[in-house]
């Protein structure tokens, strides 16, 4: 029996800690025998001692496997530190698009109409992000400048990775950037988008711009997916988990993809930090993280493995329906007591 390989990358503090919860339910007897775990330590202990050698053979491992599972980590401050893996992580594996779903956690209320889900597909570079930026004196005062860019690449694989996502999910691509005002610059991704609608004749597709997407969201109750410039999805998207009540009910996973625009990488992670102050606490909620190990699963392309990661997202919601939820969705239950309950609501 052929089995896939998974890259498992270790992180700092409480993202350490949930991403241990997550492997206990990778490491069951039926999925060892068809998944191969391989680890690699990118704490801030190991890219200190590696000079971030421990990030770049992360990204050499993760274009071979594919599939990556990572851990939150810890970003130091100062121009002499070891910086983001993440950065490292995301230029290595042509990282371009970033996935977040927002969806209903039972028993948290959304706010507003909100019922399904919300995904929003955004520019993982470029942008407002690693822009040139600059201060001059003109005529008595300080005037700030910064020059910003994106490519026709970049906005091409955003829009297609959407109109994906929607035909997947039976979903609407909806919203887009503010393409009236800025025509040349926000307008590469939308006629990206409207490209992607006549190659996908068959997906719902409501083009909007930014302020009318942010405003209509809590109009909208049906399925919808959002591509959008850096900036604009990193707002989009705390707005969208938000709406749903806690971050805990989402993945977020970096799409990289190889020269043919072909998505080649799927590296799945927690959308929360490393969260310090609960760290050996056993307090935390390991939601997010079981699902972002179910995502990994569903996106191998595998059908045994996509089942199984379906069987672990529907336990997982199980077992918050049935109560067993930790601090901060407004139960008592420690976090090994939460992944036990998963376990216990898999299929044998």
């Amino acid at each position: 029996m052929a089995q896939r390989t998974l890259t498992v990358l270790h992180g700092d503090q409480t993202g350490e800690e949930l991403l241990q919860e997550a492997l206990r339910v990778l490491e069951v007897p039926w999925l060892a025998r068809r998944l191969q775990l391989e680890h690699l330590d990118l704490s801030l202990e190991a890219r200190q001692a590696s000079d971030n050698g421990v990030v770049h053979e992360a990204a050499r491992r993760l274009c071979q496997s594919g599939l990556g599972l990572k851990a939150a980590t810890v970003t130091p401050e100062g121009p002499e530190q070891v910086g983001s893996p993440n950065a490292i992580l995301r230029d290595e594996v042509g990282g371009d698009v970033i996935v977040r779903t927002g969806r209903r956690i039972p028993g948290v209320p959304p706010l507003g109409g909100v019922h399904s889900p919300i995904t929003v597909v955004r520019m993982a570079v470029d942008d407002a992000y690693g822009a040139r930026e600059w201060r001059q004196e003109e005529g008595g005062d300080d005037v700030a400048y910064r020059t910003s860019k994106v490519t026709r690449g970049h906005c091409r694989r955003v829009a297609e990775y959407a109109f994906l996502e929607a035909e997947r999910a039976s979903a609407t691509v909806f919203g887009g950037p503010k393409y009236t005002v800025s025509k040349l610059y926000d307008g590469l991704l939308k006629e990206e988008m409207d490209a992607a609608a006549a190659r996908h004749p068959g997906v719902r597709y409501e083009p909007q711009l930014i302020d009318a997407t942010v405003a209509l969201l809590l109009t909208r109750d049906d399925p919808l997916v959002i591509p959008a410039l850096n900036r604009d999805g990193d707002i989009l998207s705390d707005l969208v988990l938000a709406l749903y009540g806690s971050l805990a009910g989402s993945e977020s996973l970096l799409i990289g993809f190889d020269a043919g625009d072909r998505a080649q990488v799927v590296m799945a992670e927690a959308p929360h930090g490393t969260a310090p102050a609960l760290q050996g606490r056993h307090v935390a909620n390991p939601m997010a993280m079981i699902l972002a190990a179910a995502a990994v699963l569903e996106h191998s392309g595998e059908a045994q493995l996509i089942g199984f990661g379906g069987a672990v997202r529907a336990a997982t919601l199980r077992a918050v329906f049935e109560g067993v939820r930790t601090a901060d969705l407004g139960g008592q239950a420690r976090t090994e007591e939460f992944t036990e309950a998963v376990l216990a609501r898999l299929p044998a």
